[in-house]
Order: structure tokens, then C-alpha cells, then sequence
């Protein structure tokens, strides 16, 4: 009788696991990833989705998804679409996804630097002003300056922050024209 130890081992550079099926469970784990991609495509705005390569009856049950009320009916829908997602490509959802966060993430830095900008000039007052117009150039110092001391005074009196939202406006349609 022979061991298991006895028998010959293949070598180790072979790589068999091309050969063999999927598990049951590696299956169904790839199918509940599928379904929380389809999920995360049912929160989209309606803009993003329309940049992501669907199929027109996964774009269907997609819409269809986003007004069902009952939540029985919603799971339902979410796994038909985690169905339909296995014949869907895959990586160009999950690239377009990935290019739509790195866009967002690129919008929300952009908008935090212009409202670093506003809060310094506000605060630091013409020296602040001086920076930007040296560090961007093509500001119309005049128009910042007489909306800062328009600021400066709703601030001193209380009133509603009108101007230093004019400047803000300003500062990030400025520096999205420059870019």
C-alpha cells in the first residue's frame, strides 16, 4: 500500500489553480461583490451614471431600482441586478467608478483651496489679498478689495455673510478659469 507521502509531488513553479473550477463559495462571493457594485450603481447621481459603460437592461433595472419602495421588492431588484452584472464588463465599471472619485475628490481639494483663499484674505486682510493676486495673476485686486471691506464691514455689523460669499465666488470661478 501507498502513502501519501510516498507519491511523487509535482514541482512547485506549477500553477494549478488555473486549471481548477471556482469554489462554490469563492462563486458566491464574487456574485454578492457583483451586487454591491450593482448597489453602489443604484446611488448614483444620475450624471455619473450616465458616464458608465451599461448594457441597456442593467441601465433598466438600475432606474427601476431607484423607485421601488417596498424593501422586499428593492432586494429582489438588487440581486437581479447583481445578476445581470455577471455578464457586464466588470473592470471598465469599476475604472469609470474610480475616474468619477478621483474627479470628485479633485473638485472637493479645489473647492477647500478656495475656501483657504477666502478665509485667509478675511482674515489677514490685504496682505493675504497681496499673496493671491502675486501667487495668481490676472486678479482683479480692485473688485477683491472693495468686496473684502464690504465683508469686513457685514461681519462688524453682523449681517449676513453676502460679500464674503461674493468673494469665495470669485476666488474659485478665478482659479477654475485658471485652470
Amino acid at each position: 500500500m501507498t502513502r501519501k507521502k510516498d507519491l511523487p509531488r509535482p514541482p512547485a513553479d506549477l500553477d494549478f489553480d488555473e486549471d481548477l473550477p471556482k469554489s462554490k463559495s469563492q462563486v458566491k462571493r464574487d456574485m454578492e461583490e457583483m451586487q454591491e457594485l450593482g448597489k453602489l450603481l443604484v446611488t448614483l447621481n444620475e450624471k455619473h451614471l450616465r458616464e458608465i459603460p451599461l448594457e441597456e437592461p442593467l441601465r433598466d433595472a438600475i432606474m427601476q431600482a431607484r423607485v421601488m419602495k417596498h424593501r422586499e421588492g428593492y432586494r429582489r431588484q438588487l440581486q437581479f441586478i447583481g445578476k445581470l452584472m455577471r455578464s457586464a464588463d466588470r473592470d471598465a465599471i469599476e475604472a469609470t467608478l474610480e475616474r468619477q472619485q478621483q474627479k470628485d475628490a479633485e473638485q472637493v481639494h479645489f473647492l477647500q483651496q478656495a475656501e483657504n483663499w477666502r478665509d485667509r484674505i478675511l482674515e489677514e486682510g490685504d496682505a493675504a489679498l497681496n499673496e493671491f493676486a502675486g501667487a495668481h495673476p490676472g486678479t482683479d485686486r480692485q473688485y477683491l478689495r472693495q468686496v473684502l471691506r464690504a465683508a469686513l464691514k457685514d461681519r462688524k455689523e453682523n449681517k449676513p455673510p453676502t460679500n464674503a460669499r461674493k468673494l469665495f465666488k470669485y476666488l474659485r470661478d478665478f482659479m477654475s478659469t485658471e485652470n
